[in-house]
C-alpha cells in the first residue's frame, strides 16, 4: 500500500516535468526563423486638424461665441481653405444666414458686423428679440420726453382715455335728439299687397331731457335739457410698463448695393466776400418712434392708435428693473388720494371773475382786473 502511494507521486512528477519541458522546447526552441515578414507592424497615425464647428442651430445675425462653437479633428487632406483652426477667428462675428448645427464654419459663412448681412431681411430685424415685434407709434414732444429718447431706451407707455356715455342701440352719443310724429294712415299695399303704415316726422331741434319738479313750484314740472354737448370722462392709466426703443423717427430707405457705403467728409470753402450763405436745412423733428413690444402688445396699441387715443411714453432709468404697478388716474381718484374738497358754493367770491387759468409767458404781467 505505501509503494503504491509513492509509485503514484512519482508518477505525477514525471508528467510535470515532461510537460514542462514540452512547451519549453516549442517557446524557445522550436520557434519560426526570424525574417522580414516577421518585423512588428508600425501603426501609421494620420495627421489630424481641429477645425471650427457650430454646435447648435444659429439663425441670420447671431453672434457667434464659446457656446455654440466647437472644435472637431479631420484629417488634413480634407481640410479646404477659408475653414477656421481658432475659435478666437470666430468669437463675435454674425451668422450671414441660418446655419445648422453640426457645419463647419467657412469665411462666406460670417460678417463681422450687420451690415455686411446678406441681403436677405433688414437690419433692424437682427435686433428684436425671439417672440417680440416692432410697432411704430406717433409721437410729438411731449409726448417723447421732448426728444430725449434713444435706441436702446426703455420707456413707459401711457394711454389717456376719454369715455361718454351712448345710445346702445343706435351707438350715437347721449342725450338723443326729439322729433314729433303725427298723421299716421294706413293705406293698401300695390297690388292686394300687406298694408302700410305712413306718419309724418318733424323734427324739433332740441335734445332729450328730463322732467324734473320746480323747487319754487312744487305742483308744477319743467322739462329740462343739457345746456352743453356731453363731456367726456378722462382716465389715463399705463398699458405698457416696459418697451425697448428701437429706432426714432424714419428708418433710411437704403438701395440694395450701396448700403452702408462710408461718403468722404467734405470740405465746405468759404463764402467768398459778398456772396450770400446758404442758409442751413432746418432739422425736423421726428413724428414717430418705434418700440420692441409683445405680439399682443402690438395689437392693443394699433386698437389705441385707430380710436384716437392719446398716448404718451415716459423714459425708464437705465438698468431699472422693477414693477410699476399703478393706479388709473381720474378726477374720482385725484379727490379721494390727494384729499381734494369740492370747494363750496359761498355767497361771495374773487373779483376779477376769471373762467380760465392764465398763462402768462415771460415777461407778462397777470391780467389786469375789468373795470
Amino acid at each position: 500500500m505505501r509503494r503504491g502511494r509513492v509509485f503514484l507521486y512519482l508518477s505525477l512528477i514525471l508528467i510535470l516535468l515532461v510537460a514542462g519541458g514540452y512547451l519549453v522546447y516549442n517557446r524557445f526552441f522550436n520557434a519560426p526563423p526570424a525574417g522580414p515578414d516577421s518585423a512588428p507592424t508600425e501603426v501609421v497615425v494620420p495627421d489630424r486638424v481641429d477645425i471650427v464647428v457650430i454646435t447648435q442651430n444659429a439663425p441670420r445675425g447671431t453672434v457667434l461665441d464659446e457656446t455654440i462653437l466647437g472644435l472637431i479633428p479631420v484629417p488634413r487632406e480634407l481640410v479646404i481653405s477659408g475653414m477656421f483652426t481658432d475659435l478666437a477667428q470666430v468669437v463675435g462675428r454674425q451668422a450671414k444666414f441660418d446655419l445648422d448645427s453640426g457645419i463647419p464654419l467657412t469665411v462666406n459663412m460670417l460678417v463681422d458686423s450687420a451690415a455686411q448681412l446678406s441681403a436677405a431681411g433688414s437690419v433692424a430685424s437682427l435686433s428684436i428679440p425671439d417672440g417680440m415685434v416692432a410697432k411704430s407709434i406717433p409721437i410729438n414732444r411731449l409726448a417723447s420726453v421732448s426728444y430725449a429718447l434713444r435706441p436702446g431706451d426703455r420707456v413707459v407707455v401711457i394711454a389717456s382715455m376719454q369715455f361718454i356715455d351712448m345710445d346702445a342701440d343706435f351707438q350715437t352719443k347721449l342725450p338723443n335728439s326729439t322729433a314729433l310724429v303725427y298723421g299716421s294712415s294706413i293705406s293698401l299695399g300695390a297690388e292686394g299687397g300687406p298694408p302700410r303704415l305712413t306718419s309724418e316726422v318733424v323734427e324739433g331741434g332740441s335734445v332729450e331731457g328730463r322732467t324734473e319738479r320746480s323747487g319754487e313750484l312744487s305742483d308744477e314740472q319743467i322739462y329740462v335739457i343739457p345746456s352743453e354737448a356731453q363731456r367726456p370722462r378722462l382716465a389715463t392709466q399705463i398699458i405698457i410698463p416696459s418697451a425697448t426703443v428701437l429706432h426714432v423717427g424714419d428708418f433710411e430707405l437704403e438701395e440694395a448695393g450701396v448700403a452702408n457705403v462710408e461718403v468722404p467728409d467734405v470740405v465746405t470753402p468759404p463764402p467768398a466776400e459778398g456772396e450770400e450763405v446758404a442758409p442751413e436745412p432746418e432739422v425736423t423733428p421726428p413724428d414717430n418712434i418705434t418700440l420692441i413690444v409683445t405680439p399682443q402688445e402690438a395689437v392693443n396699441l394699433t386698437y389705441l392708435i385707430d380710436s384716437g387715443v392719446d398716448i404718451t411714453l415716459a423714459l425708464r432709468s437705465a438698468g431699472d428693473s422693477t414693477v410699476i404697478d399703478t393706479q388709473t388716474a381720474t378726477i374720482q381718484y385725484f379727490l379721494d388720494d390727494y384729499s381734494i374738497p369740492i370747494p363750496a358754493k359761498l355767497p361771495y367770491g374773487l373779483a376779477p371773475r376769471v373762467d380760465e387759468v392764465p398763462e402768462p409767458g415771460e415777461g407778462e404781467s397777470a391780467p389786469a382786473p375789468a373795470p
